[in-house]
């Protein structure tokens, strides 16, 4: 009868262990979103997860290895837009205003997480790590989105290329313009992307050379 019901034991230990892993990969994943991954130690994750120490340690010996399965858990909910359905958009019109959609929603369902990684990616070596990978997705979305558009004219400097016209606005749109004010000025995307998206760093009016925070209104 023993032996009959050590597996049974065995599976049960097991998805325990497996649930306990869970709760602390979610607890992180909401203190990191709330307060941010700088802002969050190991003992907090350990109280708000229910668990001892300990037992945090045995299933991640160091905050790197914690990280690490926030980010899965997070990105797995969290999917970024997927640049190859950009890609396969030939019209450069089309495919900004299909991409902005999608970026909008991105950005204004993970908002408070991506601010607080955002900030805490100069104190924390392993929000760098990983937040890294993101700044590697915005480029290639610059690129896609950048793919087919002739290289803007009469900038003042000839160093400027077709891939740093719209590098800084993408940057805004991904961290420093917060989301709720997306929201809170009511523009569609179409609209947006006709007027913000690939105005240069610098450009021409009639009023002169301004920057591109200018013309586009932004904080």
């Amino acid at each position: 009868m023993t032996d009959q019901k050590r597996p049974y034991r065995m599976k049960r230990r097991a998805e325990l262990e497996q649930a306990t892993r869970r709760r602390i990969t979610e607890s992180a994943v909401e203190l990191h979103g709330s307060l941010g991954p700088a802002r969050t130690s190991m003992s907090a994750v350990a109280e708000h997860a229910g668990v001892r120490r300990s037992t945090l340690y045995r299933h991640f010996p160091d905050e790197m290895a914690l990280f690490e399965a926030c980010t899965s858990h997070w990105r797995a909910a969290n999917p970024v837009p997927d640049l190859a359905s950009w890609a396969a958009i030939e019209d450069p019109d089309e495919r900004l205003h299909v991409a902005l959609a999608e970026l909008y929603a991105f950005y204004r369902s993970t908002q408070r997480m991506l601010e607080n990684l955002h900030r805490d990616q100069a104190v924390s070596a392993p929000v760098a790590h990983h937040f890294g990978r993101f700044h590697a997705y915005l480029e290639n979305a610059r690129t896609a989105l950048m793919e087919g558009r002739p290289i803007l004219v009469g900038l003042p400097s000839a160093g400027f290329n077709r891939l740093q016209c719209c590098q800084a606005p993408l940057s805004s749109y991904s961290i420093s313009i917060p989301c709720r004010s997306i929201a809170a000025q009511g523009e569609t995307p179409r609209g947006r992307s006709r007027r913000l998206l690939f105005v240069p760093r610098w450009a021409k009016t009639d009023r002169g050379t301004v920057a591109d925070s200018e013309l586009a209104g932004t904080h």
